[in-house]
């Protein structure tokens, strides 16, 4: 059963769920947040979880379906989420769902939790390559809490295509440069997203996690 200490990592067919669920469990394990941290693709007990984690690998399209495909999810995370402001965390697609719209093969409606478009990646350095994969250097834009003890420079992973744009410079908490400036963590209320994987970021991913476990918007 789903309690105030409980970390609920939503399975809707996308996402590398057992890697976030072990990064998650190891995070709180080692702060000592003393969290259960589950996979689930029920809804009920997304929305009485603690904290709510959305990952997500693959097209912007594709996820939203799968994930409005569950019944009864929408309605749960736009309750928990946005009503009673339950903690949350988006990777990858699954911080990209988080705005109005994508633009990945067509025009496809977001969550709408921030304003703002995703977009292909358009780097001004021809040789750079897409997918952008790999390592690259934090640039911390605002403070946060979930970025304590995370500097500028530091190194976190990426695998993506498609970045987010946020129509409001508030919500931009850091970013990378990839031929032009790419957003890497947005944030705003009590929701957060990384368009890098914490999960595969080694010590900063699960400092990452750590302090979102901590976090008390």
């Amino acid at each position: 059963m789903a309690t105030a200490e409980t970390v609920a990592i939503i399975d809707y067919g996308s996402g590398n769920l057992r890697s976030a669920e072990k990064a998650f469990a190891r995070a709180a394990a080692e702060a000592g947040t003393g969290q259960d941290v589950f996979v689930t693709a029920d809804p009920a007990t997304i929305a009485a979880a603690g904290r709510i984690v959305l990952p997500g690998v693959g097209a912007f399209a594709d996820c939203r379906r799968g994930l409005l495909a569950i019944d009864g999810m929408g309605e749960a995370l736009e309750d928990a989420v946005r009503r009673r402001r339950t903690p949350f965390f988006g990777i990858c697609v699954g911080m990209q769902l988080m705005a109005e719209w994508g633009h990945e093969h067509g025009r496809h409606a977001g969550l709408g939790w921030l304003k703002g478009t995703v977009e292909p990646i358009a780097p001004a350095d021809p040789a750079l390559k897409i997918p952008h994969m790999g390592w690259n250097d934090l640039r911390i834009e605002a403070a946060h809490p979930v970025l304590d003890g995370i500097a500028a420079g530091t190194h976190v992973y990426f695998v993506h295509s498609y970045a987010f744009h946020p129509a409001d410079p508030a919500d931009l908490l850091a970013s990378v440069d990839y031929g032009g400036p790419v957003t890497a963590l947005v944030g705003r209320d009590n929701m957060i997203g990384s368009q890098f994987h914490p999960e595969k970021s080694q010590d900063a991913g699960l400092r990452l996690i750590a302090n979102f476990l901590r976090w008390q918007p």
